[in-house]
């Protein structure tokens, strides 16, 4: 996935860069609002994080003639702009997304990885299936399978397991897994996600070869133990 930062801000550039680089994403960053079109129409990125005050100009003003390019973006409004009329009118003018300032990275991530699945709905269909080890995920049945035999789950214990198996490896903290599988802007105060992570250890039972770890303050990491 390919994500354009549009900011006139060189620190959040700089930070913003470096920690979507970290999650594997290509970055290209604009700190010109007159270079903006031409960047997007270049590097044709999937998904364009537009401040809305960028430098003088409103960019709102400029969402149309990014819709009508060839290869448009999806488009993520960042706005200091708390009022429901201000992203009423960005949605209003072609924005897919907004979200304000400040935020969180993890919200902003979050919100770049649902927008890039919204991006690509015609990707190829022969990719239904994920795969971790001897583990394997059909997307099209939603089912898990450990060699082979089929590993009893619940909807959500098998959107948490495809969430830790599409980031095998990576730290997910608590706040992202509550936006992806619960759709939670917010943590509801609640350990549903610790119930959730002990159920899903208990079905991955000690002859599988992928186990859930916790590092605490952090999040949690599904890693693939070696084989003997």
């Amino acid at each position: 996935m390919k994500v354009l930062i549009a900011d006139d801000e060189l620190p959040l550039l700089s930070f913003l860069r470096r920690g979507l680089e970290s999650e594997g994403i290509d970055v290209i960053c604009e700190s010109d609002v007159h270079n903006l079109i031409a960047t997007i129409s270049h590097e044709t990125p999937d998904i364009a994080v537009l401040d809305r005050m960028f430098g003088h100009t409103d960019s709102l003003m400029l969402l149309q003639s990014i819709k009508r390019l060839p290869s448009a973006p999806m488009i993520l409004l960042l706005t200091a702009m708390d009022d429901v009329a201000g992203r009423v009118e960005g949605l209003g003018q072609g924005a897919d997304d907004y979200l304000c300032k400040p935020f969180d990275f993890e919200e902003l991530l979050a919100r770049i990885q649902v927008l890039g699945r919204r991006s690509v709905p015609n990707a190829d269909s022969s990719v239904t299936s994920l795969r971790c080890g001897e583990l394997v995920l059909s997307a099209e049945e939603r089912i898990a399978r450990y060699q082979g035999e089929e590993i009893p789950l619940t909807r959500l214990e098998y959107d948490l397991l495809e969430f830790f198996v599409e980031n095998s490896g990576k730290v997910l903290s608590r706040e992202r897994i509550l936006q992806r599988v619960w759709q939670a802007e917010k943590d509801p105060l609640t350990n549903i996600v610790d119930v959730y992570i002990s159920r899903l250890r208990q079905r991955l039972s000690s002859t599988i070869d992928i186990r859930i770890e916790t590092l605490r303050g952090n999040g949690y990491r599904l890693l693939q133990q070696p084989t003997a």
